[in-house]
């Protein structure tokens, strides 16, 4: 019997362990908005969130935008943030001082899109 629960409680967890490693911001420090205006230099459109990437400052910030269904209902398709693109992006910076950042809107083309 404990064989044939053992595969099963294996898939558990391997399937819970992503939702629990993304969901949560603590990680981010919500007293310390910053606002960055830069060209992208890399796109990622895919779940659970979007990323994009911006040099600033002398490093290479990534930043961590809404999921993929947020951002085509409120008007922010692939194909929509394209490297090379400048962007503004207000949010939050992570605690650690790791250059990551919560996105918590996202100007493109003169046009701001909130995430969150």
């Amino acid at each position: 019997m404990h064989r044939a629960v053992l595969p099963i409680l294996a898939a558990a967890l391997a399937v819970s362990l992503p939702a629990l490693a993304h969901h949560g911001w603590s990680s981010y420090d919500a007293s310390k908005a910053l606002k960055i205006s830069a060209p992208l230099t890399a796109v990622q459109y895919r779940n659970p969130h979007a990323e994009v990437s911006v040099d600033y400052q002398g490093k290479a910030w990534n930043a961590v935008l809404a999921p993929i269904a947020r951002m085509n209902s409120r008007g922010l398709p692939d194909g929509a943030l394209t490297v090379g693109k400048t962007i503004t992006i207000e949010g939050y910076p992570r605690l650690d001082g790791t250059a990551e950042l919560r996105a918590e809107r996202i100007t493109v083309d003169g046009k701001t899109i909130e995430l969150r």
